[in-house]
């Protein structure tokens, strides 16, 4: 099958400069190719630095991937008195990254250059399948609202698109269908970024920075996991909050997912209105089990222990529907109870692809018994009128249609077999997912990895960090992984939300343990719901969580201890 996609530049003027007028004018002896190169600027004014910067090429040898050069679009110098600009100076730096083959498209770039630098970078993650400009410009995932931005610190800050645009909203995985697209995607966008980026500094002040960080959330996470892993020379540290890292596997889990609330003909959905009232249930059996009536499950193994009537089609179950008949929104049929137990199952590739336990082919359970909430971000995860419109039917459709089979004729919630595909899957592991364990070269420098994932996750499930956790413990013995690698859980936050909206100042933490060797023990997350906002919890290291001491403010992070049991 042949696709075709044309060659991107996001500016016709760029394009037209990089391809044409350069060599034109040399030819002609009007200009030193030099003129047209990355050059020091760092003895100019800011406001001479960014402009002499509008135009430059950056060759494909100074890029650590395979490239064709990037492009300088467009340099702005942005006061710091300027409508919206709470960053203080800088200048913003946009530009292209140009793929090798023609049916690929650029990676579009921002770099943001402060005038009044602190020395250091920080590199930002996207999200879902990106397909955006990723700018830099504002917070951090998960950070606290009421501090400044990385910008505004002095923080040389950078993104990228990934590689390509997305066409339409949610996952939109045409992509795929590319293979240096994909690759992009995959984690290769992360080195060319970052290696643009570092030449940009290099020329805006003559030296180079002192730290670069990684910090990203979600598929941010999963680039941060990516950073370390695979470019572990170019980073001090990383922040990975709730990592899509498990790619292909979150995909495969996520069709599995989808098909559970398509069953029965579609009697095993959920309608917003019952999941009301069933997270209300297991609230009430779980919410106390902490010490404290807060809205929050903090005990999770009490819970999944109290929860065990609510698995079963008998009379046993006190949420089921009389004779397991969908008869009110009130309970829920035997057909629905058996959705929420396909949730609540380790999806089981069915075979290995692998050469090693590097990547697993079980992907973790979710948490439809211990707190998921199926509604985040001000949208219902199950759909709002019906299966197909169900969150974890748009990966869960998308990977195995694009990028696995390839076939846009696929009905993959009937006919997608993953047996069949045993070897493309093999070879999409290691292009797009960040599942290794291997961190020997990025603890031998010195870096330091945080990450954190909140319990009651519906997008990404704890589990998947949890059993990178367990996996890492097996590699390295406790000492020398606490040395390099802290893991968090946090009880009620979701993956956008959730009913603790979890903010965090890891970057601090990170900074701390990076630059002055102290590293972070528990930390301490900020809610930023409406109606409960300000109030505070520990943060805890996994696989602690936090119990409220019987005594003192409930809203206060004082107030409560990490326990293990």
């Amino acid at each position: 099958m042949a696709f075709q996609m044309t060659k991107k530049r996001n500016t016709p003027l760029a394009g037209l400069l990089f391809g044409l007028v350069p060599s034109l004018l040399v030819m002609s002896g009007v200009f030193a190719q030099s003129d047209f190169s990355l050059r020091s600027v760092a003895s100019l004014s800011a406001s001479q630095a960014c402009e002499r910067l509008q135009g430059s090429l950056i060759p494909a040898s100074a890029i650590g991937m395979p490239t064709t050069g990037a492009f300088i679009n467009s340099t702005e110098l942005i006061s710091a008195n300027a409508r919206d600009n709470s960053n203080g100076e800088f200048c913003k730096v946009i530009g292209n990254i140009h793929a090798v083959n023609n049916n690929a498209p650029d990676i579009e770039f921002e770099v943001n250059l402060p005038s009044d630098w602190n020395g250091k970078s920080l590199q930002f993650g996207g999200g879902g399948f990106n397909g955006r400009l990723i700018t830099g410009l504002g917070q951090y995932a998960k950070q606290p609202s009421s501090e400044a931005t990385p910008l505004a610190r002095g923080y040389v800050t950078l993104g990228s698109d990934s590689g390509h645009k997305s066409r339409l909203p949610g996952f939109d995985g045409s992509f795929f269908l590319y293979e240096e697209a994909l690759r992009n995607f995959g984690h290769e966008q992360i080195k060319k970024t970052h290696d643009v980026a570092m030449l940009l500094l290099q020329a805006r002040y003559g030296t180079a920075a002192q730290y670069n960080y990684f910090i990203g959330g979600s598929q941010g996470g999963h680039e941060a996991f990516d950073a370390i892993q695979r470019y572990p020379n170019d980073y001090h540290g990383a922040v990975a909050g709730y990592p899509a890292h498990n790619m292909v596997m979150l995909h495969l889990s996520a069709n599995q997912y989808a098909r559970a609330l398509l069953a029965n003909n579609g009697d095993s959905w959920i309608s917003p209105a019952k999941i009301e009232n069933y997270v209300a249930a297991v609230y009430e059996a779980c919410d106390d089990l902490d010490r404290a009536e807060d809205g929050i499950i903090s005990n999770v193994s009490a819970c999944i222990e109290q929860t065990q009537y609510f698995r079963l089609t008998s009379s046993d179950n006190p949420v089921r529907c009389d004779n397991g008949a969908d008869t009110s929104d009130r309970c829920l049929s035997d057909a629905q109870i058996e959705a929420l137990n396909v949730m609540d199952t380790p999806y089981d590739l069915g075979f290995s692809v692998f050469a090693d336990d590097e990547l697993t082919s079980i992907f973790p359970k979710w948490t439809p018994f211990e707190g998921s909430t199926f509604m985040d971000g001000g949208r219902t995860n199950l759909g709002q009128e019906g299966p197909l419109q169900a969150l974890q039917y748009g990966p869960g459709e998308a990977t195995p249609r694009y990028a696995i089979a390839q076939d846009l004729t696929l009905d993959t919630m009937n006919d997608f077999d993953p047996a069949q595909y045993a070897g493309r899957i093999g070879e999409l592991v290691e292009q797009v997912s960040a599942n290794s364990v291997k961190l020997d070269r990025f603890r031998a420098k010195g870096g330091k990895l945080i990450y954190f994932h909140g319990n009651v996750d519906d997008f990404i499930p704890v589990y998947s960090s949890i059993q990178y956790w367990e996996r890492l413990q097996q590699r390295y013995d406790e000492d020398s992984l606490s040395e390099f690698v802290k893991f968090y859980t946090i009880p009620g936050m979701g993956h956008v939300t959730g009913v603790f909206n979890a903010r965090i100042s890891s970057l601090d933490a990170l900074e701390a343990w990076v630059e002055r060797g102290q590293a972070p023990g528990d930390l301490v997350a900020i809610d930023e719901n409406d109606g409960t906002a300000g109030r505070t919890r520990p943060v805890c290291h996994y696989p602690a969580w936090p119990r409220y001491n019987g005594r003192g403010d409930i809203n206060d992070a004082e107030s409560f201890s990490c326990v293990n049991r």
